[in-house]
């Protein structure tokens, strides 16, 4: 193998695991905002829910309400940022590995440029789910 392609492709995996870092450091702090980590699962958060402590009586149960529907609104969010953070983590496992970059399903190399535009990318552009 050419050095010089290999020196080109660590300077860009390099790169790509300072994206993955830095976007996995942006997620969390997301997902601190509104959820917790779960001590007994790893990799998994819980939704706080909120708690308002106003009014008595229909106030109450409005509030109440208000409360369930910023829950329901905040659950699907959190399980989407919380699967962007857990295929992040898998790329820098990968990494660290040195078994970055192989498509899950059919076993051969992600183009770089779909690793470069999609770090986390676990499949080929032909394997992965539609």
């Amino acid at each position: 193998m050419n050095l010089r392609f290999i020196s080109m492709f660590k300077s860009s995996l390099e790169k790509i695991k300072e994206k993955l870092e830095t976007e996995g450091k942006i997620i969390e702090g997301e997902l601190q905002r509104f959820a917790k980590k779960d001590e007994k699962l790893k990799g998994d958060w819980d939704t706080k829910f909120p708690h308002s402590d106003s009014g008595t009586g229909s106030q109450m149960l409005e509030d109440e309400a208000g409360e369930v529907e910023e829950y329901v609104t905040k659950l699907p969010i959190e399980y989407s940022l919380e699967t962007r953070l857990k295929d992040i983590n898998l790329a820098l496992e990968k990494i660290k590995a040195g078994k970055y970059g192989k498509c899950e399903k059919c076993l051969k190399s992600i183009p770089k440029e779909r690793l470069e535009a999609a770090p986390e990318a676990r499949f080929c552009l032909k394997c992965a789910p539609k």
